[in-house]
């Protein structure tokens, strides 16, 4: 089990460093199926691993000058009140409810983000409808964040927040894709902004996991860090020689293969 546990917190480890998100996509999963864990006790051992490891990532990029700070701030702000929600609907649910949709959640998320990997750098274009909210750059690349974007990012970052709760992952397969189409940013700052949400969220999706009386194993979560923080360095070394829409495509595709495995484990169970 130590083996497995280091080897499938490396796998998460190496999500995060590459792609910014994915990391509790996989993380779930291989607690459920690999260590036959509960799905719900699966989601406190995943937001606390994938929170430490996340933050290990976002201080490593930020101290490299690539992170948008203020609009992952904003992120997180929201996805911290988020959380909270989607633990009290994960109370609510069967684990036979919760992997369905889970699987559905990741087959939408990745056929998106595969149409959009051909042109990342338009996603959000002007919106001449005054009445839907845009995300606009300045000359310089600065983020314009008029009340309508902070509106649109806050909303997101809740149903973000939520996923948190829910899932038991630090959404960084919706913050990417959502910072990417909704604010223009470029893959791989996107990826160091997302890994600060994450990081940001998952201490609020923990501490709702024990207010709700639940517990996380705390060697398991322990020997998860361990070897995401290895599979971290090793992912982000990788991600620097990768093309944007190269990320994108290969970050997709990974996301459809997990949600193939959890769908048929859970017809089949």
């Amino acid at each position: 089990m130590l083996v497995l546990a280091l080897l499938f917190g490396a796998i998460v480890g190496l999500s995060l460093g590459l792609t910014g998100g994915g990391g509790a996509i996989f993380a779930v999963p291989l607690l459920v199926y690999g260590l036959g864990v509960s799905m719900r006790d699966a989601v406190g051992v995943s937001l606390a691993a994938v929170g430490a490891t996340a933050l290990i990532g976002f201080i490593t990029r930020w101290l490299q000058g690539d992170v948008e700070v203020r609009t992952g701030l904003l992120f997180a702000v929201a996805g911290m009140l988020g959380a909270p929600l989607g633990t009290l609907l994960a109370g609510k649910m069967s684990e036979a409810v919760l992997l369905s949709l889970f699987a559905a959640l990741m087959l939408i998320v990745a056929a998106r983000l595969w149409r959009k990997s051909g042109t990342p750098q338009v996603a959000c274009e002007t919106n001449q409808d005054a009445s839907q909210p845009t995300c606009q750059r300045d000359e310089g690349g600065a983020l314009v964040l008029n009340s309508r974007c902070a509106i649109l990012l806050s909303i997101v970052g809740v149903l973000t927040g939520a996923l948190a709760g829910m899932f038991g992952v630090g959404g960084g397969f919706v913050i990417v894709p959502a910072l990417v189409f909704f604010t223009n940013m470029p893959i791989h700052k996107a990826v160091g902004a997302s890994l600060m949400v994450i990081a940001v969220i998952s201490v609020s999706g923990v501490a709702s996991h024990l207010i709700a009386g639940r517990t996380i194993e705390p060697m398991l979560t322990i020997l998860f860090i361990a070897g995401g923080v290895a599979g971290l360095f090793v992912g982000q070394a990788i991600g620097r020689r990768l093309s944007g829409p190269a990320l994108q495509k290969g970050f997709a595709a990974a996301i459809v293969a997990v949600a193939m495995f959890v769908i048929v484990k859970t017809l089949l169970a």
